[in-house]
């Protein structure tokens, strides 16, 4: 073969593979013309040449998912870091992207990988920006949602072709599952996420529900429930950027439509995020939380696009604010760390409401070709923008004095293990030790008729305090309520907080009483409980007066004398972690 020849072979063998390494960032949804989204396989296969492109890219593996498949970041950062703890110590703002939670929702699958590899092929245009911000891309969190691929589930979604499902291999929402963490899909996203400590979190998602012109809306932390200067933040700050920021790159985007059983041109209420909801979740450790939600019903290029220029919109805002929220949220680490009083139950504030300009479809109501009646049909022929009431502020139902500890006994260990998980510092007792401490009975509580994401949920939930001495073992847990994480602890262990482990059943044992009485026997010992106790038979003749049914039961009296003697177990309905308040 001649030196030509040569030359043109070689030639040719590097245009064949810059073609093929082309070809490999290029993803499925641009080749399929916008109408299909990357399998998890080609996506983890492009990322991957992503990583072997460009140092600037890391793929990093953090636990386990209830699949058997590992939990993947993608690392983007242009400086020497390459790893969570390294970024810890750079100063840098840190964002975390989060994909397939819901995997029939899978724009932000989409959208990530376009964005990924733009920043890498364009690294000029975003310099600045990548010089302050790192970014942390989950491709797929719902990893056994996203392989039970199919092109039906989503019936009110217009494409792509083919998507994953919602539940996970176990068939939980994992946006459900936050602070209770059934799966392990969710506890290796409480490690990576403390890793990674991240300042801004956006979790991409495709909205259900009412019909309207707008492509993108927006689910972000509640204001009122972040609290303190950080809601002051997001609400004069974030937002607006975030708005201003999709306005110019052509996406009109409104807050997130929760119309309920209503329609949005009569305006709505944000939803409280409640910590079983990323963004509820990330607001206890004061990380500012987004979900994107699109527009169902728009194509999947509107919605791909639009999730897309929010990346780019919030790429931005970090870039020019990053630093402003890195110092801000520290601020609030140190606050919170001496703070006694939480808010831990919230409600709408009915008289505070923004407007905004709002373009739907006009609602009309025709007869149903079904059931013959009336059904609500969105007239897309009858457009409209008007001013709507929106109300997003809360005030709160309740509030606790934190102790200075809560006491935790050893066997509680699946509480004391999620707390671990979320890195709160905690003490065990060195020796078997009395102490006085204040315990909550449980006076009351509601419990849902149906399950709900494998439990049958507490709400409406009552205690009432006492003091008592109590002996603790060597071994038993000390929590200090004074660090930075104090939210996580009082939200979970303060049993009237909505999202608190006793509502989620983890304490149900104490509800149940072990040991009874049988009626012919403790007839006689009632009697004389009676004679030696005339305050137990004072409340028990009151009772009788008050309430028919205790009258007319022998065996409820008998109960009655019963609860309220020394033989009643002291563990029935008190609930099993204890306040240190001195």
């Amino acid at each position: 073969m001649n030196d030509y020849s040569m030359r043109t072979l070689s030639i040719c063998l590097v245009l064949c593979m810059v073609f093929q390494a082309n070809a490999q960032l290029t993803t499925r949804y641009e080749q399929s013309e916008f109408t299909e989204t990357a399998t998890y396989e080609e996506a983890m296969n492009f990322y991957r040449a992503l990583d072997e492109k460009y140092d600037e890219v890391s793929i990093l593996t953090h636990g386990q998912t209830d699949i058997g498949v590992p939990l993947h970041v993608v690392l983007i950062n242009t400086g020497k870091e390459k790893t969570p703890q390294e970024l810890s110590q750079s100063g840098k703002a840190v964002w975390l992207i989060n994909n397939a939670i819901h995997p029939g929702e899978p724009d932000g699958i989409s959208a990530s990988q376009m964005f990924a590899r733009d920043l890498m092929e364009n690294k000029n245009k975003y310099q600045e920006e990548l010089e302050k911000v790192a970014i942390a891309i989950i491709p797929f969190y719902n990893i056994g949602g996203t392989l039970n691929r199919n092109s039906g589930t989503r019936v009110n979604q217009n494409g792509p072709a083919e998507y994953g499902f919602r539940g996970n291999s176990r068939h939980y929402d994992l946006n459900r599952d936050f602070i209770k963490s059934d799966t392990r899909n969710s506890q290796s996203f409480q490690e990576l996420f403390h890793l990674y400590d991240p300042d801004l979190l956006l979790d991409t998602h495709v909205s259900n529900g009412s019909d309207y012109q707008h492509v993108m809306t927006l689910v972000s932390s509640q204001k009122d429930k972040l609290g303190g200067e950080l809601g002051k933040y997001i609400d004069e700050v974030v937002l607006p950027h975030s708005f201003d920021g999709m306005k110019k790159r052509g996406f009109d985007a409104i807050p997130y439509v929760n119309a309920g059983r209503q329609t949005p041109d009569k305006g709505w209420t944000q939803f409280i995020d409640l910590p079983r909801y990323s963004t509820g979740y990330a607001a206890l450790f004061h990380t500012i939380g987004y979900m994107s939600e699109t527009h169902m019903l728009k194509t999947y290029k509107q919605r791909v696009e639009s999730t897309y220029a929010l990346m780019e919109t919030m790429l931005d805002f970090l870039g020019e604010k990053g630093e402003e929220l890195v110092e801000l949220r520290e601020q609030t680490k140190r606050s919170v760390s001496n703070q006694k009083e939480f808010e831990i139950s919230w409600s709408v504030d009915t008289s505070r409401f923004t407007t905004f300009m709002f373009s739907g479809y006009e609602p009309t109501y025709v007869e149903s070709e079904i059931s013959g009646f009336t059904r609500l049909k969105y007239d897309r022929n009858q457009p409209f923008t008007k001013e709507v009431e929106y109300r997003n502020s809360y005030k709160a139902n309740k509030v606790v004095t934190a102790p200075n500890y809560y006491i935790i006994p050893q066997q509680w260990r699946r509480v004391i293990d999620l707390l671990e998980l979320n890195q709160v510092e905690m003490s065990r007792l060195e020796y078997d030790s009395s102490i006085n401490v204040e315990a909550y009975m449980i006076a009351d509580y509601q419990t849902v008729r149906n399950p709900y994401e494998g439990h049958y949920r507490h709400f409406d939930v009552e205690v009432s305090a006492k003091q008592i001495n109590l002996k603790f073992r060597k071994g038993d847990v000390l929590v200090p309520v004074n660090q930075w994480r104090n939210r996580y602890i009082v939200e979970t262990l303060e049993p009237e907080a909505p999202d608190s482990f006793f509502a989620w059943n983890f304490f149900d044992a104490i509800l149940q009483q072990k040991e009874h009485f049988s009626s012919y026997v403790f007839e006689d010992h009632a009697l004389k409980i009676l004679e030696e106790n005339p305050d137990i038979k004072r409340a028990l003749d009151t009772a009788k007066a008050e309430d028919p049914r205790l009258a007319e039961s022998a065996n409820r009296q008998l109960d009655f004398i019963y609860q309220r003697s020394t033989h009643r177990e002291p563990e029935y309905m008190r609930y099993p972690i204890f306040r240190i308040m001195e």
